[in-house]
């Protein structure tokens, strides 16, 4: 039985839409209660987000090590740790998990050293998720956002 939810939770949404053949990805937290340190983190997380897709979009060439790091440096910046393995993955054909091939290159993560900007497998341009992942400097308590990066 999973656990309920209390008053001073974070709670979130993810939803992996399929529109064709291809799969997205959505995600935000939200603080259910009035702890301020909860709340905080909740509303910076849109603003980490938007400081990552800043820096990508101005540096597409970067790899997927160089973002994910820099995803860790943003979320110091505001206060908190980068909880996340990733910081976010390919948005591809269904289901994005069971693409074939060295799975590192479609994540942002530090095993990945491939150019974000390089085409797929097929010469296409490729899109990413970004997920950021803030958790709380003694681990207690995360959330998370995703979207289009």
């Amino acid at each position: 039985m999973a656990p309920a939810i209390e008053a001073d939770d974070i709670g979130y949404g993810d939803l992996g839409p399929v529109f064709e053949a291809w799969e997205a990805d959505i995600g935000k937290s939200y603080a259910l209660g009035s702890d301020p340190r909860k709340r905080k983190l909740v509303a910076d997380l849109p603003g980490v987000f938007a400081e990552v897709q800043a820096h990508y979009r101005a540096a597409p060439d970067m790899t997927g090590a160089g973002l994910y790091a820099f995803a860790q440096e943003a979320a110091a910046r505001a206060g908190w740790r980068f909880g996340g393995k990733i910081a976010g993955h390919l948005v591809s054909e269904f289901a994005h998990a069971l693409i074939p091939g060295d799975k590192k290159l479609n994540r942002i993560s530090p095993e990945n050293p491939k150019p974000m900007s390089d085409p797929d497998g097929k010469g296409r341009a490729r899109h990413w998720i970004l997920e950021i992942h803030l958790v709380s400097p003694d681990g207690s308590f995360g959330g998370f956002y995703e979207r289009l990066l």
